[in-house]
């Protein structure tokens, strides 16, 4: 019996304490006063009595009821029902707030509930407040409740003559039957009456109508989506305006969950005040008065359901898996069929008349029965997986979830695999898995009905009907007596609220309803407790599972062909037929692939075990291992169909003898698989094996037969399974006596404690390696690594995670001897035993006994397996394929010769014949080399079907990144081995397994010779610099052309000079080294000294440029104006450099060589452009306040506005900011630091004076607030996702009087980050930004702006105060820094090549992976901030740039200013003087940002050139007719300046460049031919044989201004970062891509007849460029070859394309206008000016034609400077003459025939008499020879005959043979004639010799 009543309170309306608005409920009474001992008051009442808040209210409304819960500590549900009426608000309550609350709420609801009667009695101003009668019980009877507190408001109202603390304390009294459908009828002493009825079973929830009404408010597909998100633990939120709806959606959706119980929060009414309950982690179902609706829609994972509108709104993050097919849609159908039965009968000709509608009642109970069948159809057969653990003195239960997904078929369904992991699923198991408990309606459906649902399938009418029967049982069990329904309460009259009151509700005598209360408790004390006794039963545990689906056998129709050609390899096997065997593996190996055949095979093995056949000889043995391995390769990490667990004990079985006392077990060759080390499996085998040894103890020793497969449940013929002999068990325990009872329990205890240590040994079998010395770490190996860090414990946790992170250092090499194996499988094995233990109830003593013997076992078992791989490596290996040789540059040498390996594929989908088809190239076979250069791997794919492809994939040794040991599984036997991860920064991974020849040494000594190789301890280690030196040992010096001394001793003098001017003073100034200088391992001790000491006082002859140089520095000025970037002044127009060093004083800038010494700045060109009016002695004192003295210098001027780009460091703490912060005068005894900032002023004021617009200005005109242009750093630190917007300048902003605009608020990609900023009122005046981030229009700019911008650090210009009488105004940024471009790259790489397959390939996984990266975003920046430069100087200021130590992003920036203003530099030859100047001389550290020598190992690879190369990339793809050179010059840069093939991108400076005499050499004779020393000497030689540099769409517009746009979404990824050609490598090496070392056009067979040529291209594995060239170059090459046929020289095809273009400009002519020829239209809508096209797309864009020329779009005639900018690219080329024009005796084409098997070609060739040597060359105007003939070789000169392939038209009188010492050369001359004259020549050049 229970109360039906535990608490009566009253609530009433009562003031806010802080005097707000709204009111709060305070209790008046509650009833009994003191709290129940069994059940304390619920606290915050009376926040649930008004959900929504108290208010008062001017008119009466109706009286209200509705049920909230409230859920206690113990999870016990309290039902409140709540009755709320209104009372007149009495005088003295009603204050100023009441009335403001009452004018509020009228507003509010206007006309709401107003509109029932305006005659409504009482003044005007009448206020009414809420007053609440509230009962509290734990019982659930809505009904009751709702006549019980009627009843009472009726007494009050209508005045009845009844007690009112009398009805109380009958309610409280009332004691009413719990469950078991029984019937009482009760009274509260007023003449009423009321039936309860209880439930027959208490487990079934009790609905009413609550689901239908749910089915009816939001439809069906909602409702199934609701009920799916419940059971999957997502969050749900009902919104309601009715709160009773709200609690009656809430109890319909628990309803329909049964048989499981929702376990997390559950509140059906939630008030309003803990509305922030509903941001929690935890899932939860929660109902909200619809009110507050937009809180809701802010809740990004809540999934929204409004009652009243019936949507649910799923968020876009959420994803509720829908139930497993077909249950999804026949359960659809059958709620459709009960919800509207018409539905079937619509389209009928002659619908029956009437269809008999369900009640409400009936209805909700159909439903209901569809859910339970629901569920019967997912758990059936639940029972068969579950595990007796124990069953005295407690049952353990745990649930086999692998077993039963696997027999289910439903092992991928992400439904039913997140409801067995969830906690109502925990729930359920341990409270129905009892064996022995009382049983319900689902227990009997699982048991007995199965079978019938499965018949009934497809049978929807039988379904039909067996839904009724189980609503019936469902409907009887909530209403056990329909008949009676004798209610009878009397209820108030209509409108009775309107009435007046007589009087408010009265306060009621406490002591009156206490004595009814303790009366009642009194006469209970004497009754008996009635006590119901619940019947239990075994409960039965049904039919074994079936698959939810047949699986028809389509894939494994004859799978009983397949069973037998199993079983007869394995016979063979045994029998000894090797042969036999060997032909059928591969079919077995295929076979296995079927669950049907691996059980078969694990059936068959075991019966050989049985007859004791389990040592095998070795070829036995690897059949054996091999079938095993290949069945385990497909077991997933839960094993669900049984196959590793069968297999376990026939791996320690299976075993072969090594040598006497060795024997090797099976399971040392099956290990690698993922199934050993996850732990669940683990526990569910030990579970599976404890539940066979208890049955064992209870069951008569003669029914204990072991059956085959251990936990394998069912069981033949009438075994009892372990439920049932646990159900008998429990049903005695309480008939046995004490000490047999302990006896038991020790039993099984000692069971239990057996078979952990049992599973110790295995666990330690299968988890050490046989050669534990390698440290094939189980962190490889999926499961360990994951435990090591998901352990509960915090402390393992952060151990882990620490070990994790000590292995990604930034070196990327591991360190080998950090991990310990035996220790991570003692750990392990640990973890296992507490966990089983713990839940199966092992003694304390037990269990600590055992953790001291796990070390032991491990430690024994290590040291049997010593002996065992000793003995294993001894047996003879297999013989392998022959391993292919890579091909090498000249120069290149292999420093290790192959090492077998197999690659793997690594993430990246192609290639890997992956979900996008094509061939699976990877995993492949062959063997990896290690050269000077790079890492090679060439093989073939092991998969047979693919053919003989050769698969390279290779990366310089330079651009190796991250380098980690792996276990990896071979492809052909699934043997785990030793492998490496190579991953290198220009975007390639290899990933190998180690063959098993390859010992540990040889791939120890691999990883150290690549350590070596990649980190040499000096820069001259690196390939670029060993490679000339190797050829030519000790070549003395060559004096050059003007006998002065050589460039070497030459740049020795320059640094011994540079060292004395520095030397002296290295102390004074150790702060701004620039970071790890000095382990750069510099050659001698001296250079240790600080690089970057200044000395204080310079002798002025250093600084002075004095006119009598020595000859030695004339020298030197002569070589620095060589230097890219004087060449680049001169063409600007910013200074010459006069012999004498005069100054022309009208030019506004000059020359200096201050820093010719590089005294003043190291990491300076050694030529600087400064303000004319600038001393340099000054400029020495300015440099101090720049960070790495980087002082600012002009490097880019603008030919139309004039104004210059200057570049600088980052400022020191004094300088300008000094100087804007103390605006006090200075004192007069003046310090350095003041002085120096002083010039630094001066020096700015001179750059602005220097600008002619502004030289008069007067001073006044500054920018004013520009507040902090903020580039949010996007790093993942707290203040990531939100970027403030400082204003340091506010300040000043009193004085301005210009209106204030915003400048380009630019979100990237959908987040805030971008420079939203205020640009105070000279970059005002801007309307709202374009669309896609284009900058806003270029007039936005005012004319009032200032002369300078100091773009700079935001950190560094905290709290300045600018001054207004400076023209220049600082522009504050927040840029990333190095570190963080690091980490984003290292990121990107992540992205673009993963290194392991991903779980869920799709292509938005690699999306979010590279939008985690933050690499676009940085780009974006990066541009956004180069566009803003670039508005400033187009608009006339100038611009200073001064970010961090202004060698990385103030270069990227500076560069890309000068590409988007300037068009010179979108030349091939401009871009090459953009990099020589802006990165290699003003000091970008390329060796310290690649990390190319040991020093720099632990800095790791910072790409900032890269990133900058990204940047132009996106340009170029937005103005692809702006650029002469293609996207695969920036793919070439960008993989040579990580490659260190050239010397170009070689250390950090000039100076350093000079120090170790590379920077002038270059300029000396070249040495050996082969060898560019030079990025861009290569560039220029290819650039002539190849047009691959050139971009065919180049159609400048003369000074055009590039603006592009910046938004993350205009941006590609590069597909430099993607793209994989696995036929050859990288493409970059131009010649290993093109085939053997001949002209590509060789390629090309002789023999006009047209032949079928077609082959297939795979897009990973060929180049297509190469295979699909594009039109041009295929013509041009075709010209090529129809020329080498005519036997004429072919031309340079930069000569063809050149004249193309003239022919094409002349045909454009006559019309006037001018527009080409069809030839070249591009299809492309090509956007000019980025602007134009967005904003208007019209019929232009389409049909855009490309122009060629732009001589006609502009009239203009082009100024001298825009000339130069644009020479025409024809004359970069053919400016080079012939060089050896001077000595040509004789010269002509002839055909050669090539070497051995070579065509015949036709050459150039020249008779040399004078150097006595015939060289030939390509054609005519070729400069590079491609051979000579040394005459004084030649033996004899003679007739010859044609060979296959000659010529045909040729007179065979025209062949003749050369004969020579080393081989005859076959000629062919064009004629007789001239056959006849050479002949002639040569003999007559012999006879001279």
């Amino acid at each position: 019996m229970a109360r039906l009543a535990d608490y009566f309170v009253l609530v009433a309306f009562g003031p806010h304490p802080r005097g707000s608005g709204e009111g709060q409920g305070q209790i008046l009474q509650r009833f009994p006063e003191k709290d129940w001992e069994d059940n304390p008051f619920p606290q915050g009442i009376e926040l649930f009595c008004q959900p929504s808040g108290w208010q008062l209210c001017p008119e009466r409304n109706p009286p209200t009821f509705f049920v909230a819960v409230l859920t206690d500590i113990n999870s016990e549900r309290h039902y409140c029902a709540c009755l709320t009426f209104w009372e007149p608000v009495e005088p003295t309550q009603e204050g100023p707030c009441a009335r403001d609350a009452a004018a509020r709420e009228e507003e509010a609801d206007e006309g709401g509930s107003g509109a029932l009667s305006p005659s409504a009695p009482g003044p005007p101003d009448q206020l009414f407040a809420p007053k609440t009668l509230v009962l509290v019980s734990r019982l659930d009877h809505v009904e009751v409740f709702r006549n019980s507190l009627g009843l009472i408001y009726t007494i009050h109202v209508e005045g009845l003559n009844v007690g009112l603390e009398n009805v109380v304390g009958n309610l409280l009294t009332c004691l009413i039957p719990l469950a078991g459908g029984s019937q009482r009828t009760i009274s509260l002493g007023a003449g009423d009456r009321q039936v309860i009825q209880t439930p027959l079973t208490d487990s079934l929830p009790i609905s009413r109508c609550s689901v239908a009404l749910l089915f009816r408010q939001l439809g069906i597909t909602n409702v199934l989506s609701l009920f799916c998100a419940a059971l999957t633990e997502h969050k749900v939120l009902f919104l309601s305006r009715s709160y009773q709806r709200l609690s009656d959606a809430c109890r319909g959706l628990l309803a329909l969950l049964f048989p499981l119980r929702y376990s997390f929060t559950y509140v059906p009414i939630l008030p309003a005040q803990l509305l922030e309950v509903l941001s929690t982690p935890t899932p939860f179902i929660i109902g909200v008065n619809a009110a507050f609706q937009a809180e809701a829609q802010e809740l990004l994972d809540v999934i929204v359901a409004d009652l009243d509108g019936g949507t649910v709104t799923v968020p876009e993050c959420v994803h509720i898996p829908p139930l497993p097919e077909p249950l999804q849609s026949q359960t659809h159908s059958i709620l459709s069929m009960v919800l509207d039965p018409e539905l079937e009968l619509a389209d009928l000709a002659f619908p029956p008349p009437t269809m008999s509608i369900s009640s409400l009642k009936m209805q909700d109970k159909e439903l209901r029965a569809v859910f339970l069948r629901l569920f019967a159809q997912l758990l059936q057969g639940y029972r068969w997986c579950l595990h007796m653990v124990r069953i005295h003195p407690e049952p353990v239960i745990r649930f086999h979830k692998a077993a039963f997904l696997g027999q289910r078929g439903l092992v991928e369904d992400d439904f039913l695999m997140k409801v067995l992991e969830g906690m109502a699923f925990a729930g359920f198991v341990s409270e129905r898995g009892v064996p022995y408990r009382p049983t319900d309606l689902f227990d009997e459906l699982v048991a007995h009905e199965v079978a019938r649902m499965r018949a009934d399938e497809n049978h929807p009418q039988r379904v039909l009907r067996h839904v009724k029967e189980l609503a019936e049982q469902l409907y009887k069990n909530e209403n056990p007596y329909p008949a009676v329904a004798m209610h009878k309460v009397q209820r108030p009259g209509e409108a009775s609220h309107l009435r007046r009151a007589p009087r408010p509700f009265p306060r009621l005598d406490e002591g009156m309803v206490q004595w009814i209360v303790d009366q009642a408790a009194a006469k209970m004390q004497g009754a008996p407790p009635a006590v119901k006794a619940e019947k239990r039963t075994t409960v039965p545990s049904g039919p074994p599972m079936t698959a939810i689906v047949e699986r028809s056998g389509g894939l494994h129709g004859n799978s009983a062909r397949r069973l037998e050609v199993v079983r007869n390899c394995i016979s063979y096997v045994f029998e000894g037929k090797m042969l036999e065997a060997k032909k059928l593996l591969p079919a077995v190996l295929r076979a296995l692939k079927g669950r049907a055949a691996r059980r078969c095979l694990a059936q068959e093995l075991h019966l050989h075990v049985q007859q004791n056949r389990a040592v095998l000889d070795h070829q036995q043995f690897d059949f054996v291992v091999r079938m095993m391995n290949c069945c385990l390769q497909d077991c997933t990490s839960l094993d669900e169909h049984g196959i590793a667990a069968a297999l376990l004990p026939l791996v320690t079985a299976f075993c072969r003898k090594l040598s006497p006392g060795v024997t090797q077990f099976a399971y040392s060759c099956v290990q690698e698989h993922v199934v050993w080390s996850t732990p669940q499996f683990w526990e569910a085998m030990f579970y599976g094996d404890v539940q066979t040894h208890i049955r064992a103890l209870y069951l008569e020793p003669a029914e204990d037969q072991d059956p085959f497969s251990v936990g394998e449940a069912p069981l033949q013929g009438d075994e009892r399974s372990a439920l049932d002999v646990a159900s008998e068990q429990r049903r005695l325990w309480p008939t046995l006596s004490r000490e047999k009872q302990q006896e038991l329990v020790q039993k099984e205890e000692s069971t239990v404690f057996s078979q952990a240590i049992h599973y110790a040994n295995r666990m330690s079998y299968l988890l050490l390696p046989l050669d534990s010395s390698k440290s094939r770490l189980l962190r490889e190996r999926a499961g360990l690594g994951e435990l090591e860090s998901a352990s509960n414990s915090l402390v393992t946790n952060s151990m882990a995670g620490s070990v994790a992170e000590s292995y990604d250092t930034e070196s990327g090499f591991e360190d080998a001897e950090a991990c310990d194996v035996a220790g991570a499988v003692v750990r392990f094995i640990n973890r296992f035993v507490d966990k089983v233990c713990t839940e199966s109830g092992v003694t304390s003593d037990h269990l600590k006994g055992l953790h001291v013997m796990v070390p032991d076992i491990v430690q024994m078992h290590i040291e049997t397996l010593e002996a065992v791989h000793r003995e294993s490596r001894r047996l003879p290996p297999i013989q392998k394929p022959k391993l292919l040789r890579p091909r090498l540059l000249p120069g290149e040498e292999c420093v290790l010769d192959g090492l077998r390996v197999y690659l793997l594929p690594d993430g990246r989908e192609e290639g890997a014949g992956g979900p996008g088809g094509g061939p699976a190239l990877l995993p492949a076979e062959g063997a990896v080399f290690l050269t000077t250069y790079r890492v090679i791997f060439t093989g073939m794919p092991t998969d047979p079907l693919v053919g003989e492809q050769v698969v390279v994939r290779s990366f310089p040794v330079a651009a190796l990144t991250k380098e980690k040991r792996i276990s990896v599984q071979t492809p052909v036997d699934q043997l785990l081995q030793d492998g490496l991860q190579l991953r290198s920064c220009t975007f390639q991974l290899l990933k190998m397994a180690f063959d098993e020849e390859v010992g540990s040494d040889s791939a120890e000594l691999f990883r150290k010779q690549l350590h070596k190789l990649r980190y040499p301890p000096d820069i001259r280690g690196t390939f670029a610099l060993t490679l000339g030196s190797a050829h030519t040992p000790g070549r003395p010096p060559r004096a050059t052309k003007d006998k002065g001394p050589s460039f070497r001793t030459l740049s020795r003098n320059l640094v011994k000079n540079a060292k004395k001017t520095i030397g002296r003073q290295y102390v004074t100034r150790k702060k701004y080294n620039p970071p790890s200088w000095e382990h750069r391992g510099q050659p001698s001790p001296e250079d240790q000294e600080d690089e970057i000491s200044v000395s204080e006082e310079l002798e002025p002859s250093t600084l002075t440029p004095s006119s009598a140089l020595k000859p030695s520095d004339r020298m030197t000025m002569s070589s620095l104006v060589e230097r890219a970037c004087c060449r680049d002044y001169q063409r600007l127009g910013l200074g010459t450099l006069s012999s004498s060093l005069s100054r022309a004083k009208s030019e506004p800038f000059r020359i200096s060589p201050v820093n010719r010494m590089y005294a003043i700045c190291r990491s300076y060109p050694g030529l600087l452009i400064v303000p004319q009016s600038i001393q340099d002695n000054a400029l020495q004192r300015v440099s101090r306040c720049y960070r790495q003295n980087r002082f600012p210098v002009v490097c880019w001027r603008s030919g139309r506005s004039k104004a210059v780009l200057l570049r600088s460091g980052g400022l020191h703490g004094k300088g300008v900011v000094g100087l804007f912060k103390a605006q006090n005068a200075p004192s007069p005894g003046q310090s350095q630091a003041d002085s120096s900032s002083l010039e630094q002023e001066k020096y700015l004021q001179a750059v602005v004076s220097s600008m002619p617009r502004y030289a008069d200005a007067s001073g006044r005109n500054t920018l004013s607030g520009f507040s902090s242009a903020h580039m949010g750093s996007h790093v993942p630190s707290p203040r990531a996702r939100v970027t403030t917007l400082s204003n340091p300048m506010a300040a000043s902003a009193s004085r301005r009087t210009a209106p204030r605009g915003k400048w380009g608020s630019v979100r990237a990609s959908g987040r805030s980050s971008g420079l939203s900023t205020d640009v105070g009122s000279r970059l005002a005046g801007v309307g709202p930004p374009q669309a896609n981030g284009a900058p806003p229009d270029p007039g936005f700019l005012r004319p009032q702006r200032a002369a300078l911008y100091i773009i700079g650090d935001k950190a560094q210009l905290k709290g300045v105060r600018p001054d207004p009488l400076q023209q220049w105004e600082l522009v504050p940024i927040e840029v990333f820094e190095a570190r963080q471009v690091k980490a984003s790259f290292k990121k990107l790489l992540k992205a673009c090549v993963p290194g392991c397959p991903a779980t869920e390939p799709s292509p938005a996984s690699f999306l979010r992976s590279l939008e985690d990266s933050e690499w676009l975003i940085q780009i974006h920046k990066l541009l956004q901030v180069s566009v803003l430069v670039v508005e400033l100087l187009d608009s006339g200021s100038s611009v200073l740039v001064s970010l961090e130590d202004g060698w990385d992003i103030t270069t990227q920036v500076v560069s890309l200013v000068q590409l988007l203003s300037d068009p010179f530099y979108r030349t091939l030859e401009g871009f090459r003087l953009l990099v020589e100047k802006e990165w290699l001389s003003f000091g970008h550290r390329f060796s310290h940002r690649g990390a190319h020598t040991l020093a720099g190992q632990s800095s790791g690879f910072t790409p900032v050139f890269l990133q900058f190369l990204d940047c132009v990339h996106q340009i170029h793809l937005q103005f692809p007719m702006e650029f002469e050179f293609s996207p695969f010059y920036l793919k070439f840069l960008g993989y040579h300046h990580v490659s260190r093939r050239f010397r170009t991108f070689l250390l950090d400076s000039d100076y350093e460049r000079i120090e170790l005499g590379l920077l002038y050499e270059e300029k000396g004779e070249r040495r050996a031919p082969q060898a560019c020393r030079s990025v861009w000497e290569y560039v220029e030689r290819l650039s002539k044989r190849t047009p691959v540099f050139y971009n065919y769409m180049y159609a400048p517009e003369d000074a055009e201004v590039l603006r592009p746009y910046s938004n993350v979404s205009n941006l590609k990824v590069w597909d430099f970062y993607t793209e994989e050609t696995l036929a050859e490598g990288p493409p970059y090496d131009w010649e290993l891509a093109q085939g053997p070392p001949e002209p590509p056009e060789e390629e090309r067979p002789d023999g006009g007849a047209p032949q079928s040529r077609r082959r297939v291209v795979w897009p990973c594995y060929d180049s297509r460029p190469r295979a699909q060239p594009d039109a041009i170059s295929r013509l041009l090459e075709e010209m090529q070859r129809l020329e080498t046929e005519l036997g004429r020289p072919p031309e340079r095809w930069k000569d063809a394309w050149d004249r193309v273009k003239a022919a094409q400009r002349l045909e454009g002519r006559p019309d006037g206008r001018g527009t080409p020829s069809s030839l070249l239209v591009s299809s492309v809508p090509h956007h000019r000016r980025s602007l134009g096209v967005y904003l208007q797309e019209g019929p232009v864009g389409s049909t855009l034609s490309l122009s060629l020329d732009s001589d006609q779009s502009s009239g203009s005639t082009a100024s001298s400077s825009r000339q130069a900018a644009r020479r025409s690219t024809s004359t970069l080329y053919s400016q080079f003459q012939t060089a050896e024009s001077e000595n040509r005796s004789y010269e002509g084409t002839l055909y050669k025939k090539g070497a051995f098997m070579k065509p015949w070609k036709a050459r150039w060739f020249v008779l040399d008499k004078t150097k006595h040597q015939l060289r030939y060359y390509d054609h005519r105007v070729d400069t590079e020879c491609k051979g000579v003939i040394d005459l004084a070789e030649v033996e004899a000169v003679a007739p010859g005959a044609p060979t296959m392939g000659a010529p045909k038209t040729v007179d065979e009188k025209a062949f003749f043979d050369v004969k020579t010492t080393r081989r005859v050369y076959n000629f062919c001359a064009q004629d007789v004639p001239s056959a006849q004259q050479w002949v002639d020549q040569i003999q007559s050049c012999l006879s001279d010799a």
